[in-house]
């Protein structure tokens, strides 16, 4: 049975309420609601079958770790055990609603393959060992390597999916404690472009905008960014403003037909790797009709000059060429973009994941900069995230930069983080730029990196080209240390694996993409000998005896609350300030948006509402970079561009990307997500109504090309690039034509080979396909532009694409395949704050 819980801001069945089934309907039913209005209540709960509300015994505050918005629940507690979520009401970011996968993905906590015991390598098999001996396998070979090598030779991938607590106890133990420069997370998949095209901007990392500036917009600008799918609850905010009074337009920049582009006022589908030609293109013609603030300009920004002679000759019909886009459409976009009142921009992985990843995410910052629109309800930039966690890894130094927003090249700033520690400043690694996660496995790869230890992240399927990272892993002189919840692809290849504690079976802090900290609180014990991630970075700390210039102990902290503390002091007065938040006040609070202190004793909504704050060649967090080289530029460059600290106007030229369609491989090739699963569905495959609703891989093309090679709906076809190749049912929808479209979701846990392709076959995982290959200024990795072949393998002979029919992925043809339902297993009912009047109508 599944019931819509009360909620303790007063809602109760009294309110409208109607059950919608959360897979068929991912989004839920529409609150509709008027511009600069506050956006209604509806609280999203699922218990599991057999359990009632009022049998609930405790809800438990926690935040989403499925997805990048925060999204505030309670977890639902009975006799120990996790039964189901729900919604909190007052939270700011989603006032109750869940998405599909918030509502069923805690279900695979109680996964029966949990890791629940240490793992080691004996004769070529992983067995399971107790904590002592697989921490002094560790430990022993890390001395060693110290001793033999030095601390290059020790290397830290970790997670998006940490809490803030122990991304910062790494940094320490890496930074201060080994002395490495080899520290990153995944998060260079996924935001790093963020991260950087802000430091380009703005001098420094954080985001101007927030969520609640959906309320505000007039025109939303969605660049790469499929938000139904990636944050699926703002996609609710969104259409319930466009059911609203006064609803925003929107304007798309994507090559599929997702539910945005479905909805905008324009839709432009640019070949892929040729954001920067768009870009250009719109900005010449918003500079060509005077549609800029002149005061803005001159008060706030240094760079414009530049930027109008760069795209001066960038016309729409030259994009049109580049783009094949029509050179009309990108009139359009411009005019919509250009007469906004109050423009707000989202960015993600479709202008992220390309050759010139920061290059087109400056060029949106400089869209808000030349017109004025930051700092102010309604106009504003979200350089959005992936991951729930992406933001503190920036913050706390675990994604290759220095705890605090500190500028690694300022030895102002490295002494400054010195004394937070009470180092020595010359024991924090800043001889050269932090090691980025391509870099790192590069030097693995190389030799130079003979251990490297991952924490809760899968590169063996979410890294490009796999047949290389395999082969990586595989080195005997490479000693691989997993942490992680099950016996991942990546967990198989290593020499220790750790168990791992997760999301509701600890507590632990974390801050989504619009700044926003959540308390997550520990519900349940976890399973067997699993520990939490900040338990084993203190348990390994302590064995290594790491010591600060004293010689007392580096890491003063023992649990995550003491360590919330240490965070506080490392972040006060820096950009990312916490010293105003307390556990006590999260606790109390659902929600506090950083920067937040004395100042701004209830933190910050939006950052630059007066001028650029931390551009300053004395407390910048970068000098910038060349966009086209990724080369730094020099503190004395930077310094003459910007002395007094404005945010900096970057111009870009269009680059062709760097692999293009051929003879043998006339396709392009691009990766993504779907709504119902999460990264490598090491969770979501877990959670039985998500694996049904997207049970296996499958290949999108579009009907032009479908028609040409004769292919059909279902049939088997084989997607091969220079680097390897897979196989999956096709589905054949509106995308443009040339492109081909697979989830980067599957890999090989849940196969018989458990790690790889077996037997000299394609495999069904999209990073076989992709190119090790990056941008140059953020490092972020190339998913969207391989070139690709694409050929019959076998007829579908009935079968359909296990893609969804609700998303993206949606059949050209309605008929072309049965529609995706969560049947009575996926019932979810929805409460709706009964003060909206709804005309006493269901809500679906």
């Amino acid at each position: 049975m599944d019931e819509a819980g009360t909620d303790e801001a007063g809602m109760d069945e009294a309110g409208i309420h109607a059950s919608v089934d959360r897979i068929a309907n991912p989004w839920g039913g529409r609150t509709p609601y008027d511009r600069h209005r506050p956006w209604p209540t509806r609280v999203d709960s699922h218990l599991e079958a057999g359990v009632a509300p009022d049998q609930v015994q405790r809800w438990v505050q926690t935040a989403s770790i499925l997805h990048s918005d925060g999204d505030a629940m309670d977890v639902a507690v009975v006799d120990g055990r996790m039964v189901g979520v729900r919604g909190r009401a007052d939270d700011r970011v989603n006032r109750g609603r869940l998405g599909p996968k918030d509502l069923f993905g805690w279900q695979a906590n109680a996964s029966k393959d949990r890791l629940t015991r240490p793992l080691i390598r004996e004769g070529g098999r992983l067995v399971e060992c107790d904590w002592d001996t697989a921490m002094d396998r560790i430990v022993t070979r890390s001395r060693e390597l110290l001793e033999e090598r030095g601390p290059g030779s020790i290397g830290f991938y970790t997670s998006g999916q940490l809490y803030l607590e122990e991304y910062y106890t790494l940094a320490v133990l890496a930074r201060a404690g080994i002395g490495t420069n080899h520290l990153d997370g995944n998060t260079r998949l996924c935001t790093a472009t963020a991260a950087e095209a802000l430091k380009q901007s703005f001098g420094c990392d954080g985001q101007p905008g927030c969520y609640d500036d959906f309320d505000h917009a007039d025109v939303i600008a969605l660049f790469g960014h499929n938000i139904a799918e990636t944050q699926p609850v703002q996609w609710m905010r969104l259409l319930d403003r466009l059911e609203g009074g006064d609803p925003p337009r929107l304007v798309c920049v994507d090559p599929r037909p997702t539910r945005v582009a479905r909805r905008a006022a324009v839709h432009l589908a640019p070949r892929a790797g040729t954001n920067v030609a768009l870009l250009n293109a719109l900005l010449h013609e918003i500079i060509r009709t005077d549609r800029v603030d002149h005061e803005y300009i001159a008060a706030h920004t240094v760079g414009f000059e530049e930027l109008a002679s760069r795209v001066r000759e960038c016309t729409p019909q030259w994009a049109a060429g580049v783009c094949d886009v029509p050179a009309a459409s990108i009139g359009e976009a411009a005019d919509v973009l250009g007469d906004a009142d109050r423009l707000l921009s989202t960015v993600l992985q479709g202008v992220y994941q390309s050759h010139q990843a920061t290059a087109a995410a400056v060029q949106i910052n400089n869209l808000h900069l030349i017109r004025g629109m930051l700092g102010r309800p309604g106009a504003g930039v979200l350089q959005m995230n992936g991951q729930p966690t992406a933001q503190n890894t920036r913050e706390c130094g675990a994604d290759g930069d220095l705890p605090g927003f500190r500028n690694w090249r300022n030895d102002a700033h490295v002494a400054d983080l010195a004394k937070v520690w009470n180092v020595e400043p010359g024991s924090i690694p800043h001889h050269a730029p932090p090691t980025h996660a391509m870099q790192i496995f590069r030097y693995a790869e190389q030799g130079s990196i003979r251990m490297l230890w991952i924490s809760g992240t899968n590169p063996a399927v979410s890294l490009p080209e796999l047949s290389r990272v395999r082969s990586i892993l595989r080195q005997e002189r490479l000693f691989v240390v997993v942490q992680d919840l099950f016996r991942t692809e990546t967990a198989r290849l290593a020499d220790v694996v750790l168990p791992a504690a997760t999301w509701g079976e600890k507590t632990g802090a974390s801050t989504n993409a619009d700044r926003t900290v959540h308390l997550s609180v520990k519900a349940v014990e976890p399973p067997g000998e699993a520990r939490p991630d900040l338990d084993v970075f203190l348990d390994y700390a302590a064995r290594m005896d790491f010591r600060d210039k004293d010689g007392g102990p580096l890491i003063t902290w023992h649990d995550p609350e003491s360590a919330f503390e240490a965070w506080k002091r490392c972040s006060a007065g820096r950009p990312c300030d916490y010293t105003g938040i307390t556990y006590d006040r999260l606790r109390d609070a659902s929600g506090v948006q950083w920067p937040c202190h004395e100042q701004a004793p209830d933190g910050t909504a939006r950052l630059y509402t007066d001028g650029i704050g931390w551009a300053h060649p004395d407390v910048c967090e970068s000098y910038g970079k060349d966009l086209e080289t990724g080369a730094p530029d020099e503190p004395v460059e930077y310094r003459s561009l910007n002395p007094d600290g404005r945010a900096v106007i970057r111009a870009a030229a269009y680059l062709p990307p760097h692999e293009t369609p051929d003879v043998d491989h006339p396709f392009q090739l691009t990766t993504g997500r779907t709504v119902y699963h999460f990264h490598t569905r090491t969770k979501t495959a877990r959670a039985p109504q998500l694996n049904a609703a997207a049970p296996d891989v499958w290949v999108e093309a579009s009907v032009s090309d479908a028609a040409a090679l004769g292919l059909g709906e279902g049939d088997l076809v084989e997607v091969g690039t220079p680097r390897g190749a897979l196989r999956g049912r096709l589905r054949v929808t509106d995308i443009r034509p040339g492109l081909l479209f697979v989830p980067f979701h599957y890999g090989y846990w849940d196969t018989a080979a458990g790690y790889g392709p077996s037997g000299g076959t394609p495999g069904r995982a999209a990073n076989e396909t992709t190119v090790t290959d990056w941008d140059p200024a953020s490092k972020q990795p190339l998913f969207k532009t391989a070139a690709a072949s694409l050929r019959l393998v076998e007829r579908a002979r009935g079968r359909h694409a296990p893609a969804p029919t609700t998303t993206a992925s949606a059949p050209s043809r309605t008929d072309a395949a049965p529609p995706t339902v969560g049947g009575a297993a996926a019932l979810v009912a929805e409460t709706t704050d009964a003060s909206h009047d709804t005309g006493g109508r269901d809500i679906r």
